[in-house]
């Protein structure tokens, strides 16, 4: 364990740290720590109090749903102790779960916090294709990559989903394809909240026989905006929806309009850039560290 450091630097501003985490969530109920219940934040934060001996609650650049993965999440950590970053990442993997694996840690400016100045995020969703369009055989979905995809039934059409995703770049109210925040009492009422995001890249491509996969970047995600974004997709894929009806979705600003929301084992939280370089030039000897 690493004893704290009571320098004056230590107790007034603390030595900030970004964390890139990766982690399978399957067998986590999403990200923000919840009493009795695992939780990616909870058991990051215990982690912490095991190596530092301080307890402190480490900030996500956003809140991942139970089942939903990360290959970049980025995370926001303030200590007391002075503890060099690559010591900081081994001492930290060797105490979390397989699976929760930090992959960069750096030192940061001071005030640095995950949720602020993003510049904008990357997710995917991966959908096993059963069935292709036109044929009647039927792949098998393995365990592995079940755990990571939707296990889809329905023949999907590329193109339709191509042209559905396309309607969504821009900037726009994504109200259509926002779920009801499930921490309500802590936030202002959903009539208040702003939900125009700017979307930048909007696409499905796909990957070996049998995968396809949405990519999507943008400024900022609502609740299950990706999720309902691959359903309604989905529907356009399947023939169940005219992609031509994004736009009319989008502006009727009712979550009724647009499809069911896709399961969450399927998406991965990718990749987290901000508006400026974050490095605390302090610590410039510090330099970012690789798993």
């Amino acid at each position: 364990m690493f004893h704290q450091t009571h320098t004056a630097l230590a107790e007034t501003e603390g030595n900030c740290f970004c964390l890139v985490l990766a982690y399978d969530g399957t067998g986590y109920f999403g990200w923000q720590v919840q009493p009795g219940l695992p939780t990616i934040q909870g058991t990051l934060a215990e982690a912490i109090r095991q190596v530092t001996g301080e307890t402190t609650l480490p900030q996500g650049s956003g809140r991942t749903d139970t089942g939903v993965h990360a290959e970049g999440q980025t995370v926001s950590l303030l200590l007391r102790a002075a503890i060099p970053a690559d010591r900081l990442l081994r001492a930290l993997n060797r105490k979390l779960p397989s699976s929760i694996r930090i992959m960069a840690v750096q030192h940061v400016v001071p005030g640095f916090h995950a949720r602020a100045g993003v510049l904008h995020k990357t997710y995917e969703y991966r959908i096993f294709q059963r069935r292709r369009p036109g044929s009647m055989a039927e792949a098998i979905c393995p365990p592995a990559t079940a755990r990571y995809s939707w296990d889809c039934r329905w023949p999907l059409h590329s193109e339709p989903m191509n042209l559905a995703a396309g309607h969504l770049t821009g900037t726009h109210d994504f109200t259509s394809f926002a779920a009801s925040d499930p921490d309500r009492t802590q936030r202002q009422a959903e009539s208040l909240a702003d939900n125009t995001r700017t979307i930048f890249n909007s696409a499905w491509q796909h990957r070996g026989e049998h995968t396809l996969v949405y990519r999507v970047t943008g400024s900022g995600f609502l609740h299950h905006m990706v999720r309902n974004i691959v359903g309604t997709c989905v529907l356009a894929g399947a023939g169940r929806l005219d992609p031509g009806q994004v736009p009319a979705i989008l502006a009727a600003r009712d979550r009724r309009r647009a499809g069911p929301t896709a399961p969450p084992q399927g998406l991965h939280l990718v990749q987290v850039v901000y508006r400026c370089d974050t490095t605390d030039p302090a610590a410039a000897q510090r330099e970012t560290v690789t798993a």
